[in-house]
């Protein structure tokens, strides 16, 4: 008797709908085929100890299960709850009459519970799309799933819970959750704010605008200025996510197993902050059965990376195509995998080596080249990506002293909203695009027009500075983004003259050294 049940494979963070095949026949054995992984063939024994110890029974027939389509690599152990309904149904223990409606996903240990797996969120969207009606999988993974509207979800226990649900004896309740009272839930206020700051006003603004434009941004500054501390709260004045947003990053951490038992959504902007020892596969993701590195993990957030030249030449390196593509693909001998990787990067670092050079205060002790030997660990083309350069002053002793509170995250934040829907506006017809950091030479030539002034100007700065063309590229979305903050229509010459001002590592101060 042949019987087939529906599962469904995770590859990059889109998924294919997999259908298990169950064939009985007289003999005794068993056989796994279609590109089974380790811990899919392992599934017999799961299976085995899970059915006996739930009063039922592993048949002694030879029993083939095919994994279709056979050429696409399965992994993991989401297969073990299908595998072991399509051996019930297909040795006529029990009956399940509308078995291929379901989508079924789930690990079985041995005593039957059902073990959370990854990748569910990708799953069950792909479910939806091939018209599906409902989905069974683990209760852990029930709210996460939910989440996508159009499907039943049944969250299960064990798989005698499954199976009464299926047969018809004892049907299970479909989980439903109001998504938007689930994303309100899930939305918190920032854990650090801006009041805390003392002083750093002009480190402030230039944050202010790079989370207006979504720019990535550079500090530069002695030990112990606030470098850390200031990028620590950049995720407070970013706007909120929209519920696509909070989708497409829930599908990242679903994937890459990053969800926390019964997370349903993430619904706060990423902030990730890997150490700088990090291997080049871990940052940008991969691996023999590709998965997301820390700048997917990072998507519709902030990737913060501290101490910018200790990291390794290698892994700043393949950043640079991500940074300009906002993904990144990871390509095999057989395949290719896509992970979003739309960012801000917002880094940190001394000057030199011993952090002291061009302090107020302290000498630095450096020998000579030392300090442009430590610059050049970041390339040029890596720094032209970064759109503004911020140099972050030790504060004085007077503004730390100070008792009244600065401006809080919530009044920026208020500012940067407003710019961001100036640009969703102006980009609406662009697909992809929502803010000025991602625009193309198109829609730079249209959006970001200089009167003559302006443009006399830049020309002044691109000479004195010898600035490349996708720094220039630069300066005018940085400039855009200042105009939108105060709301107008046009760029002007004190919008462009801003904008160069953060352009600190291309000035002769820094280039010379």
């Amino acid at each position: 008797m042949l019987v087939k049940t529906y599962s469904s494979a995770v590859l990059g963070v889109t998924a294919t709908t997999i259908t298990v095949e169950t064939h009985t026949d007289q003999g005794i054995n068993f056989y796994l085929v279609g590109l089974p992984d380790s811990a899919v063939k392992e599934s017999q024994h799961r299976i085995v100890a899970a059915l006996r110890n739930n009063a039922l029974k592993w048949p002694g027939l030879r029993i083939t299960v095919n994994l279709a389509p056979a050429d696409i690599r399965k992994e993991g152990s989401a297969y073990d709850l299908p595998i072991a309904l399509g051996v019930l149904a297909a040795s006529k223990q029990r009956d399940f009459p509308d078995l291929q409606d379901y989508l079924i996903l789930g690990e079985l240990s041995l005593d039957g519970g059902l073990v959370p797996v990854k990748g569910v969120l990708a799953s069950v969207l792909q479910a939806r799309k091939e018209g599906f009606k409902a989905v069974i999988l683990p209760e852990e993974n029930a709210k996460e799933a939910a989440m996508v509207s159009g499907i039943k979800v049944f969250g299960a226990t064990n798989i005698l819970q499954t199976v009464d649900h299926l047969s018809g004896d004892l049907p299970m309740e479909a989980l439903q959750i109001n998504i938007e009272d689930e994303f309100r839930k899930k939305t918190i206020e920032p854990s650090f704010d801006f009041s805390e700051v003392k002083g750093q006003s002009n480190v402030k603004r230039a944050l202010e605008i790079a989370a207006a434009g979504a720019h990535n941004v550079l500090l530069i500054g002695p030990p112990g200025a606030g470098k850390t501390m200031l990028a620590k709260r950049m995720s407070g004045i970013l706007p909120p996510m929209s519920m696509q947003e909070a989708l497409e990053t829930t599908k990242v951490h679903s994937v890459a197993g990053r969800l926390e038992q019964g997370q349903s959504l993430v619904a706060e902007r990423p902030y990730r902050s890997p150490h700088h020892s990090i291997s080049d596969v871990a940052l940008v993701g991969g691996g023999g059965y590709p998965q997301p590195g820390e700048i997917s993990l990072a998507h519709n957030g902030i990737l913060f990376l501290d101490e910018l030249p200790e990291f390794k030449r290698t892994v700043l390196e393949v950043m640079r195509q991500p940074m300009e593509d906002r993904k990144v693909t990871i390509s095999r001998a057989r395949f290719s995998v896509d992970f979003p990787a739309s960012f801000m990067l917002v880094a940190s670092m001394n000057p030199c080596p011993c952090g002291y050079f061009n302090h107020l205060s302290k000498d630095c002790v450096c020998a000579p080249g030392a300090v442009q030997k430590y610059l050049n660990r970041i390339s040029g083309p890596l720094l032209d990506r970064i759109d503004l350069h911020v140099e972050v002053s030790p504060v004085s002793f007077d503004e730390i002293a100070k008792t009244e509170m600065a401006e809080g995250s919530e009044a920026i934040r208020e500012r940067v909203v407003k710019a961001r829907e100036l640009q969703n506006h102006r980009f609406e017809k662009s697909k992809g695009i929502y803010a000025n950091a991602q625009m193309h030479s198109r829609q730079l030539r249209e959006v970001c027009a200089l009167d003559k002034s302006s443009r006399d100007l830049l020309k002044l700065a691109i000479e004195r500075l010898n600035l490349s063309g996708r720094a220039y590229d630069r300066i005018l979305k940085v400039a855009r983004t200042i105009a939108d903050l105060e709301g107008s229509s046009s760029i002007k010459a004190d919008h462009v003259a801003e904008a160069v001002q953060y352009r600190s590592l291309d000035r002769e101060a820094w280039v010379g050294v």
